[in-house]
């Protein structure tokens, strides 16, 4: 996705407003609303030491890629289709690196998307609930309304086996979309992202790149 990221008006697009849904069988629910105290509480002062990175391969590995992106973010579906499932392959499984994801928040949505895949648990959970994120993207992404976007979303926590009741208590949990929103912007801001996707490896950061340019770059950061 190439647009700069200003993170001032990304917060303010995640938390215009809080919107009702109803998922068929219960009771209306509100998303969290990640302002729905940032007007009294800076994300500075947020700790955000409670997120982890969610990462595989080996944490050893001499290169660790870092790979910033957005569940919203064409580019990055494509990605994780196509390049990532060659570099979990080449570089992944076979523990010469280890690969870290950081979720970028341009919308609400990806927010969202980024709740109810962290609530999948292990970091295993968590790359194969965002592989069927991606995989469903144009599905949910273009629902039209949020009540809609939400409920599609839903769907594909209920498709990879979370309960609704989990999954509803995650989308519910305000102090956890405030904490991801301010560690989005504190790595964000400390790596000088400005598209997605955009990775560093061994802390050099490249920008959306074919996979040969990539495996070149590991290569080289091996040596």
């Amino acid at each position: 996705m190439s647009r700069m990221m200003i993170i001032s008006a990304a917060v303010a697009v995640i938390g215009l407003g809080a919107y009702f849904v109803t998922s068929t069988g219960t009771n209306p629910v509100t998303p969290a609303n990640p302002l729905g105290a940032a007007n009294a509480q800076e994300a500075a002062d947020i700790d955000t030491s409670t997120i982890v990175d969610m990462s595989l391969g080996n944490p050893d590995a001499p290169v660790t890629v870092i790979e910033y992106a957005s569940y919203t973010c064409p580019h990055c579906a494509r990605f994780h289709e196509g390049p990532f499932k060659q570099l979990k392959t080449d570089y992944i499984d076979t523990g010469k690196i280890n690969f870290v994801y950081r979720e970028v928040y341009f919308d609400r949505y990806g927010l969202w998307a980024s709740m109810i895949a962290r609530c999948a648990g292990t970091p295993e959970s968590f790359f194969g609930m965002s592989d069927l994120i991606y995989q469903n993207q144009s599905e949910w992404s273009r629902a039209g309304e949020p009540a809609a976007i939400v409920d599609e979303l839903r769907k594909v926590g209920l498709l990879a086996g979370l309960d609704r009741d989990t999954m509803e208590a995650c989308l519910q949990n305000g102090d956890k979309a405030q904490t991801l929103v301010a560690w989005y912007q504190e790595n964000a801001t400390a790596d000088g992202i400005e598209s997605t996707p955009s990775f560093l490896i061994n802390g050099q950061k490249y920008s959306n790149m074919s996979y040969a340019e990539m495996a070149e770059a590991i290569d080289a950061a091996a040596e």
